[in-house]
């Protein structure tokens, strides 16, 4: 059974940086796309950031979280991070991060199999 767990979310003020944890269990981690998206109430899950299997050498942003936001992944670690600086109010969402067997990160939520619960990021200004 696949399980991804969040965790690194929280309140802060904006300028301020926050780091995002995605624990993997039942997959065999490595050979995962793994992505992190953000969700604000009314809107569509949007695509932040993904990383390609393996080695994690090939990483995708979106527009707004390019130069601000960096993924990574540990596979020993079985561990997805999401490193996030200069956070302004409108990063204020749930981000959730995926997990799908394809070859590339999907940029679409659609595409990926496997989902987390969850982190609350809120950034007051």
């Amino acid at each position: 059974q696949v399980q991804l767990v969040e965790s690194g979310g929280g309140l802060v003020q904006a300028g301020d940086s926050l780091r995002l944890s995605c624990a993997a269990s039942g997959l065999s981690f490595s050979g995962y796309v793994l992505g992190w998206f953000r969700q604000v109430p009314g809107k569509d899950r949007e695509f932040v950031a993904g990383i390609n299997r393996w080695s994690g050498a090939s990483t995708t942003y979106a527009d707004f979280a390019k130069g601000r936001f960096t993924i990574s992944r540990d596979n020993a670690k079985l561990t997805l991070y999401l490193q996030m600086n200069t956070l302004k109010p409108e990063d204020t969402a749930v981000y959730y991060c995926a997990a799908d067997r394809k070859t590339v990160p999907p940029t679409s939520a659609t595409e990926y199999a496997y989902w987390g619960q969850g982190t609350q990021v809120t950034v007051s200004s």
